[in-house]
């Protein structure tokens, strides 16, 4: 598969303490990742398609909740895509790789800072 790609970009990065008087109410929050697919554009005649890829993500820690959404715009050359259906797996993963990595980083260096000590690395 053919990739031309825009920058990364954080749509917002969020990193909350845990309240745990709350959660006793309400709810312990749950890892979410979720990856969505959004077709810009397609083109016949120059056999491509323009995609906007969002990741949206609520990690939950010890002592800390991070949130975040990313985005970034690709465009796939030589062939034309109707829906998400159309790309296998690897190919989902190749296309949300930069997103995972920017997260990954984002958390790191974050986590880094905030608890004084190694940064987190995810596991994905």
């Amino acid at each position: 598969m053919e990739l031309s790609r825009e920058k990364e970009f954080v749509q917002f990065y969020h990193y909350d303490a845990r309240n745990l008087e709350f959660e006793k109410e309400q709810g312990k929050p749950e890892t979410q990742i979720n990856v969505q697919l959004q077709i810009i554009s397609n083109s016949a005649d120059l056999n491509n398609s323009q995609l906007q890829l969002h990741l949206s993500a609520i990690i939950v820690l010890d002592d800390y909740v991070l949130s975040a959404g990313l985005s970034q715009l690709s465009q796939v050359e030589g062939r034309v895509i109707e829906s998400q259906e159309d790309f296998s797996q690897e190919e989902m993963q190749e296309l949300a790789y930069p997103l995972f990595d920017l997260l990954q980083r984002l958390t790191y260096e974050v986590t880094e800072v905030a608890l004084d000590k190694p940064g987190l690395k995810l596991e994905f």
